[in-house]
């Protein structure tokens, strides 16, 4: 039962969090916000709401380690996984310049995330401080679009790949309202079923929220980057995975602990955040020299998260046990 408790909560929660971002767009075009604001708002805030429910969820149902779990879980996953699998299919673009902006940021933000990870708990006033870095990067990322024609373009492809969605008011409606409660009632069978498994399993929370439960939030991020090769914006999909992954780190992770304090255990700071940045210091190169990502590049970064996944039930990161 518990399995299908993780089945039903992760196809919700995909579903659901691709009913919200296509309502909310819509939405968005009738209310007449510019392309720009909706790019960098409404469709970076709608693929993370999976992350941003299971975490606050987690936390507030007394499994934090899950909660911060997921954050670290999904950002390593939306690095190896979400860019590895497409880079199959066809090389990433990775010569804009707003990449390395990004980037840089990113891993700034990873810094940030640790140093106020490393007293073991992430307090309401640090998980404020976050959201205002957040607020902040959004303004200057509208602020240098808007200058800047090629960033305002890939903002713009990638509002593309949602674009398909209801055009009538009660479609739109129906759209958002229909995905909030999907996206809620797949976080509660998600948790319920995860937190369930790991007990039975003599595994850790911190374990399921790393793998499975950050695999499942990721997938609207899976989808977002095969759609845009599909369609040859490469572009598109590794600055869906950067801004979806600052947006783990300082929206879900901030507003979770403005909920509610989040304990890190002591060993996810010493293996499960250390591998978070070094897979953003992997990256760097393809970035900053713009080498080719493709199918070798895919297949290294598939690989190494599958080991990573293999370390965290073998207990070599040593947050296994518990």
């Amino acid at each position: 039962m518990d399995f299908l408790f993780v089945a039903g909560g992760l196809l919700l929660l995909f579903l659901g969090g691709d009913f919200l971002v296509r309502g909310s767009v819509a939405l968005a075009h009738r209310l007449g916000i510019s392309t720009l604001v909706i790019a960098l708002t409404v469709v970076a805030f709608g693929t993370s709401t999976p992350e941003l429910i299971v975490s606050v969820g987690a936390a507030l149902k007394g499994s934090p380690e899950l909660a911060i779990g997921n954050i670290v879980g999904s950002n390593i996953a939306n690095i190896l996984l979400v860019l590895g699998l497409p880079a199959m299919i066809a090389p990433l673009g990775t010569g804009n310049k707003s990449a390395g902006r990004d980037l840089g940021l990113l891993f700034a933000a990873g810094l940030i995330f640790t140093a106020l990870a490393w007293n073991n708990v992430i307090a309401f006033w640090e998980g404020a401080a976050m959201v205002a870095m957040l607020v902040g990067y959004l303004g200057l990322a509208y602020t240098l679009a808007r200058r800047d024609a090629s960033a305002a373009r890939l903002y713009a492809e990638e509002l593309d790949e949602f674009e398909v969605g209801p055009q009538k008011k009660p479609f739109i409606a129906l759209s958002i309202i229909g995905g909030l409660v999907a996206l809620f009632a797949g976080s509660t069978l998600l948790v319920e079923g995860a937190v369930n498994i790991a007990r039975a399993a003599g595994i850790s929370e911190a374990v399921i929220g790393l793998t499975l439960v950050a695999f499942g939030t990721s997938l609207p991020e899976l989808v977002t980057s095969f759609v845009a090769l599909i369609r040859k914006h490469g572009d598109v999909a590794l600055g869906n995975v950067l801004g979806s992954n600052l947006f783990n780190l300082l929206g879900v992770g901030g507003i979770t602990a403005l909920v509610t304090p989040i304990p890190v255990p002591p060993r996810m700071l010493i293996f499960d955040i250390p591998v978070m940045i070094g897979v953003v210091i992997i990256l760097s190169p393809f970035i900053l020299w713009r080498l080719r990502f493709g199918r070798l590049a895919g297949t290294i970064f598939i690989g190494a998260y599958v080991l990573y996944v293999w370390s965290q039930f073998n207990g070599l990161s040593g947050v296994s046990i518990g």
